[in-house]
């Protein structure tokens, strides 16, 4: 089973994404805090992590260093054409305005997280 980790507070966003993964068979596990995330990639190395680019407190800068060898896949809101620039600039492997990420989320999420 391809296992993943999120990072957000978004409760609802939240549901939508860990039922997608559900429904395919894939496992995400949900981190409300940079530091949640951290701890649970440190304990067991997902294949990939979600990112909501609009989690308070979110320093990419600070956060992606300490996730090597996950692949990180970041979406935003699509008139935050900086943010999601500065994603990409970061380092992020994959960045996507939350629409297209929605759009993509059933056909892609398995290899995302593979």
């Amino acid at each position: 089973m391809s296992r993943g980790l999120l990072l957000s507070d978004d409760l609802l966003f939240t549901s939508k994404i860990t039922g997608t993964a559900a429904a395919l068979g894939l496992s995400v596990r949900v981190a409300r805090t940079p530091a949640a995330l951290i701890e649970l990639a440190a304990k067991e190395p997902p294949g990939g992590i979600l990112i909501d680019l609009h989690h308070p407190g979110l320093d990419l800068a600070t956060l992606l260093p300490t996730l090597k060898g996950s692949r990180v896949i970041a979406y935003g809101s699509h008139v935050e054409a900086d943010t999601l620039r500065a994603a990409r600039e970061a380092g992020c492997d994959l960045v996507l305005p939350r629409s297209k990420f929605v759009e993509r989320l059933p056909l892609d999420l398995a290899e995302w997280l593979a």
